[in-house]
């Protein structure tokens, strides 16, 4: 079985170490690739001098282009191209705790998808005013109601796939450049007849560095998920 954890990097050189380390010191038997839009910050650096001291760790290092779809998107190809039997997205500010990657694992021996739910009894977010969390449970139900998904928490971008779905809902034909690769993914998940299944999470506010989601991204997000509904593909 071969489990690749795919992390998407933009400036994120206070957080990057130790999130390596965290998922390094797991029991699982996993390889980390770090797609970095080629930082201004560095990061790819530091991660480049981590992987010559571990054979588990690449990265790729991405400067024709940026964007948080295109580096997932990229992320994705590499994996596939790689045989991965299982992939985990997860971001790389240290809001996803590595510590449910293994029950990401288990989970999805009986699914095809696993969500990290930070609305599943159990989970929630950590470190946000009452404004974020409110966004966050509205921009669910919206993503809900407009695409028909079942789950809790659609937007989250801490998942879990079988490499078999990726290949199946065609990545290369992907179109979004942003964040909103997250629902466009689950959609074609959802056409597919795909199992779909959530685990609760602990999401953290990031302590270190600037978040890059504004309002300008997630006002297109929304525009983009009524699109997606009424262009249905």
């Amino acid at each position: 079985m071969k489990v690749m954890v795919i992390i998407p990097t933009y400036n994120e050189r206070e957080n990057i170490i130790p999130l390596l380390d965290e998922i390094m010191n797991l029991k699982e038997n996993i390889e980390i690739l770090v797609v970095d839009d080629n930082s201004p910050d560095g990061t790819w650096k530091i991660v480049e001098d981590y992987a010559k001291k571990n054979s588990k760790l690449h990265l790729l290092r991405r400067t024709l282009e940026r964007g948080r779809g295109l580096a997932g998107i990229a992320g994705f190809k590499h994996a596939l191209e790689n045989k991965a039997d299982y992939v985990v997205e997860m971001d790389g500010d240290l809001s996803h705790d590595p510590k449910y990657i293994p029950e990401f694992l288990k989970k999805i021996k009986d699914c095809d998808v696993v969500i990290g739910s930070r609305l599943l009894p159990g989970g929630g977010e950590v470190g946000r005013g009452f404004l974020r969390r409110l966004i966050t449970r509205l921009a669910a139900i919206y993503v809900r109601v407009l695409l028909g998904f079942k789950v809790t928490d659609p937007t989250s971008g801490y998942r879990c796939y079988r490499g078999q779905v990726l290949r199946a809902i065609d990545i290369e034909s992907l179109k979004a450049r942003d964040p909103f690769l997250l629902s466009e993914m689950l959609f074609r998940c959802y056409k597919k007849n795909f199992r779909i299944k959530e685990i609760p999470i602990l999401f953290r506010d990031r302590k270190s560095g600037a978040s890059k989601i504004g309002w300008r991204i997630l006002v297109t997000y929304l525009f983009k998920v009524l699109k997606l509904r009424v262009r249905g593909k």
